[in-house]
């Protein structure tokens, strides 16, 4: 059954199963039986994973006097590393508590690893900020936080924040949320200074004086609804804007949730030129289409836009040969007052930490995408990408146990009574799912774990 929200009593699990700390870094876990993946490795097979000390110990056979405290019986069952989401809005600062529930959902998703852009309220532009969510973060024994700083002071795009500052404080790289700034000037200095301190920017594709008020993709579809649109060129003149500054000042780049078709050729072709440059999706533009808004449901009220379906097709080619490098969960909890309103004045955004991997194991069953590949796009390419600790995303002797057990086949239902999350906003409520989390470990540390079927 499903994970439920609340603080269970003492030795005891709600219904589908609770994030939890009862166990110490120390303790030594045997995960055994389980079809074992890294797919940083490429290693799959049926084999035992052993923890020590926070630590993977072993694969295969145990260590010599290794003796288990618990052992986590994984038969029928994958064991892989803890997924790496590189886009989870997380609540804090803005909304005092939001952080501790967000953080059972990730664990409930089997996420280890997350990183909050810096579009919190006040943005992530002073140290003090950064510093208290990451403090926060180790308080709520959930998933390991990763902030990103903001590009420009409070976001506006007009003078850089304390880039450097921020970093020294703990921000693995800078973005700037929305759209560029409107001064281009900016945004090369901004490159400059971040290529001299060897600091990754990134940036979401957007050319604001181009989307304007837009709320739905351009094309027939929003043409009926009546919706304002945003066309394909906001984004592709955002794209040649990023890609000639980047020639310029030689800053790594990460493009942030593409969208269309013609973005993803450009970001293709940028690759092939030797750009350093990766780039990410939303899970929800891997599935969905502008016709999937249907009659207005504000549950399909995106940023970016859905678009047609040759961009899906787009993106679904672009991660198959690796244009598209991994696949985010752009998680975005948001009030049901903020939601349920017309269509074109709901809040962007969709809940997703839950469902990032039973939508990655649909996308990579109906495309006949091999399950190693798969998880790649959601373990250790983001973790590659986000090249803080490289043993994260990855299952090898060493390495910090971030792991997720789960069960590819078991059945779920998306609703409010199964999201673990204070947003219950999502486009596939009423969907029945694949793939469903038995226990996530951080460290070593059993921080979920789901009740025994019924």
């Amino acid at each position: 059954m499903s994970p439920t929200p609340g603080r269970p009593k003492e030795g005891s699990l709600p219904l589908g199963g609770t994030a939890r700390s009862a166990q110490g870094a120390s303790t030594n876990i045997a995960i055994v039986n389980g079809r074992v993946i890294d797919p940083a490795t490429g290693f799959d097979q049926v084999a035992g994973v052993y923890i020590a000390d926070g630590k993977i110990a072993a694969i295969g056979r145990a260590p010599e006097h290794f003796k288990a405290d618990r052992t986590l019986d994984a038969r029928g069952l994958i064991v892989a590393p803890g997924l790496v989401d590189l886009c989870a809005r997380l609540g804090e600062p803005g909304h005092e508590g939001a952080l501790k529930v967000e953080m059972k959902a990730a664990l409930a998703g089997g996420v280890t690893s997350v990183v909050c852009p810096p579009d919190t309220d006040p943005p992530l532009d002073e140290p003090g900020l950064v510093r208290m969510l990451r403090q926060r973060s180790r308080e709520s024994a959930g998933a390991r936080t990763y902030p990103l700083g903001a590009l420009t002071a409070a976001l506006k795009g007009e003078a850089l924040a304390e880039i450097k500052t921020l970093s020294e404080a703990g921000c693995v790289a800078f973005m700037q949320t929305r759209s560029l700034p409107h001064d281009n000037s900016v945004l090369l200095q901004a490159m400059r200074y971040a290529k001299t301190f060897e600091l990754p920017v990134w940036l979401r594709p957007v050319e604001d004086t181009l989307a304007g008020s837009g709320v739905a993709g351009a094309g027939a579809v929003a043409g009926r609804l009546g919706l304002p649109s945003v066309p394909v060129v906001a984004e592709t003149v955002a794209l040649h804007t990023i890609f000639e500054l980047q020639r310029a000042t030689g800053a790594q780049i990460h493009i942030c949730r593409l969208s269309s078709s013609e973005g993803i050729e450009l970001v293709r072709q940028a690759k092939r030129d030797g750009q350093l440059v990766t780039a990410d999706v939303a899970i929800h533009h891997v599935h969905l289409i502008d016709v999937d808004i249907g009659y207005f449901d504000p549950n399909f009220r995106l940023d970016p836009p859905l678009r047609g379906a040759r961009d899906r097709d787009a993106i679904v080619a672009g991660l198959a040969d690796g244009t598209i490098d991994i696949i985010c969960s752009d998680h975005a909890p948001i009030g049901e007052d903020d939601k349920l309103l017309p269509f074109g004045e709901a809040e962007p955004g969709a809940t997703a930490l839950e469902t990032l991997l039973s939508l990655t194991l649909k996308w990579a069953a109906e495309n006949n995408v091999p399950l190693v590949q798969a998880l790649s796009k959601i373990t250790s390419g983001p973790a590659e990408i986000l090249g803080k600790g490289s043993a994260k995303g990855r299952l090898t002797v060493g390495a910090k146990a971030d792991v997720v057990v789960f069960d590819p086949t078991a059945h779920w239902v998306v609703g409010v009574e199964t999201l673990v999350s204070a947003g219950k906003n999502t486009p596939f409520a009423g969907y029945e799912l694949e793939g469903r989390v038995r226990y996530t470990l951080v460290g070593g540390e059993v921080r979920y774990e789901a009740a025994s079927p019924c």
